[in-house]
């Protein structure tokens, strides 16, 4: 694949000059931030349509190097422009608390979007660096356990009450964001004890990766210390938040109401792309670099971005809008439902017109899968 084909993947940099514009100019330039990544972007999607075209999945990896290389400079960018941002407010901007406030609420923005976009792509990779890369990615939104909980449980037990990221149907994003900030550290702690058991280890083993989580994001918060004082690390946590908070609006989209089939004792079939909702919108996908091919994702997790497939309506189910419209319905449950539960009905009766009661599915009541972590 050509440079020239990866270009539009290099979309995520028009946030940067934006981010510095803000943070030199304050008022209200910092609202360019989200609306180039959620309105601008969507508007696009609306004016480029669809993109159904399947690259060949057996490209070599060396073909994608210009691909790649978008998610490998990232980090630097990312941390050169919040760090930069945090020694300039606190120094030398006559920033009032709105203005900065604003100006990190755009920064989280994107450090959620576009960060926590790169970090998952990059943690997928078996080369040990690259998975560096979205290790330090992550702790600069103070998330790093999602690395644990997205590996071991979410890939693993996806669209089972295992999964805590598996928003059940009828549940409204707020209650899901609160239920997911509560289970998910304990979920993925949970699964790397017992992973750590399993190899007749004790929980406080070296190997243990939440000891590097804390130095990491102990770390990120040491600088932001050390550059702007106790402001800098409360405008840090901020961003932090606002970047967790898009992770997991896109989170609540992609498998809402989406269920595996439990076959009794405790069996689930395997994962299909029918357990994700999949979205083919040109422009969204090239700022989340195919993320929103969703439903190929789970079912070949190691497929690098570039080569991820889509699915036609009769394999997987199909979302109206891209991520970033989605994620701003799903903002407002009661215009979600409406979009989105006839949606999930006919996905059932598409799917699995034989289940009758649909109740423990609902509520999650099903039984916890066997074996797992």
């Amino acid at each position: 694949m050509t440079l020239r084909s990866a270009l539009p993947f290099w979309m995520s940099l028009m946030l940067v000059p934006l981010a510095v514009l803000a943070t030199l100019r304050g008022g209200w330039w910092w609202v360019l931030m989200p609306a180039c990544a959620w309105y601008l972007v969507t508007a696009l999607d609306g004016v480029l349509g669809l993109n159904p075209d399947n690259p060949d999945p057996d490209t070599p990896t060396a073909q994608l190097r210009w691909h790649r290389a978008i998610t490998v400079i990232w980090f630097p960018v990312q941390a050169a422009v919040v760090f930069w941002a945090i020694w300039h407010v606190t120094h030398t901007a006559p920033l009032g608390g709105w203005e900065r406030l604003g100006l990190f609420f755009g920064l989280g923005v994107m450090s959620g979007t576009i960060g926590m976009v790169y970090a998952h792509e990059l943690l997928h990779q078996k080369p040990a660096w690259e998975r560096a890369l979205g290790d330090l990615l992550l702790a600069m939104t103070l998330y790093s356990h999602f690395r644990t909980e997205h590996l071991l449980v979410h890939h693993a037990w996806v669209a089972t009450p295992r999964d805590a990221v598996s928003a059940r149907y009828n549940e409204g994003f707020f209650r899901y964001f609160a239920r997911v900030l509560a289970d998910c550290p304990r979920s993925a702690w949970a699964a790397e004890a017992r992973l750590l058991a399993r190899l007749g280890r004790p929980w406080w083993d070296r190997r243990n990766p939440f000891w590097r989580y804390a130095a990491l994001q102990g770390a990120m918060l040491a600088l932001a210390a050390v550059l702007g004082g106790w402001q800098g690390v409360a405008l840090f946590a901020f961003q932090a938040f606002v970047a967790v908070w898009q992770l997991e609006l896109t989170n609540y989209v992609e498998h809402y109401g989406l269920t595996r089939r439990h076959l009794g004792d405790g069996r689930y079939e395997h994962v299909l792309p029918r357990h994700s909702w999949n979205a083919s919108h040109t422009a969204s996908n090239w700022l989340l670099i195919n993320l929103q091919r969703h439903s190929d994702h789970h079912y070949k997790p190691d497929r690098r971005f570039p080569l991820l497939q889509t699915y036609a309506e009769d394999q997987a189910p199909q979302l109206p809008l891209g991520y970033p419209a989605m994620t701003f319905v799903a903002m407002v449950p009661p215009w979600w439902r409406r979009r989105m539960n006839p949606r999930v009905r006919a996905w059932r009766r598409q799917f699995y017109p034989d289940v009758t009661d649909w109740g423990p599915y609902n509520r999650g009541e099903n039984p916890m899968p066997r074996r797992a972590l």
